[in-house]
């Protein structure tokens, strides 16, 4: 569940056009892909995600221009337990990153606008990540890890970290979490783990709005500390 703001500029993408993009990349993961289950009860806001009415309000505020489609969570549910494997192959998960603002996006190199927003993915971690902040791409071909590999040195992906899951497991549960409807889809998650914001469909990371979001959420996980 997101919340509503009518009342929002939006960019020269329409949500419809964003959403049209997911749900054709969607259709490439399969059947399953289309659909987003119901919130598990498990989700609600509990003392581990604890509704923070000023980190909201921070984030929405600043969810403008190319990143209006950053939707603030209303029941903020932790995702610490996401797995997917590391750079060496190592199985992981978002625990591992707990103490910085995260920007989790998941993708594959079969999703055309996937491809296309990578090189801005860079270009954010290149500026802005560090001890407090991390973008976070996780790739979800299935089979050999080749092809990934191959489109990081193709684009020339020098910030990025490499992490990969061929399950499709984290795409799975973020589906059954009912924030994910295809790709790419783009968590913002605070230093406890707990996702504040989700975005399906793709953006332009590399630019002023976005840096203006990161910097919001960055901002507001210090004021809830």
């Amino acid at each position: 569940m997101t919340g509503t703001n009518e009342n929002r500029p939006r960019n020269r993408r329409s949500l419809g056009a964003i959403a049209g993009l997911a749900l054709l990349a969607g259709v490439a993961v399969g059947a399953g892909a289309l659909y987003v289950g119901a919130v598990p009860a498990g989700n609600e806001a509990t003392g581990a995600c604890p509704l923070d009415e000023t980190a909201r309000a921070a984030i929405d505020a600043a969810a403008r221009g190319e990143v209006a489609a950053m939707q603030v969570t209303d029941t903020p549910f932790s995702v610490a337990g996401l797995a997917f494997k590391d750079g060496e192959g190592k199985p992981t998960t978002l625990k591992a990153f707990e103490g910085r603002t995260l920007l989790v996006n998941l993708w594959a190199t079969w999703c055309l606008p996937c491809r296309e927003e990578m090189p801005a993915l860079d270009a954010l971690e290149a500026a802005k990540g560090g001890p407090d902040f991390a973008v976070l791409p996780i790739n979800i071909d299935m089979g050999e890890e080749a092809g990934p590999r191959a489109f990081y040195a193709d684009e020339k992906l020098t910030a990025l970290t490499f992490l990969r899951d061929e399950t499709m497991g984290v795409f799975n549960d973020l589906k059954r979490s009912g924030v994910a409807f295809g790709l790419p889809v783009t968590l913002l998650v605070d230093e406890a783990g707990c996702v504040r914001a989700s975005m399906n469909g793709p953006a332009n990371w590399a630019g002023p709005d976005a840096a203006a979001l990161i910097d919001a959420a960055k901002g507001a996980g210090r004021t809830g500390a």
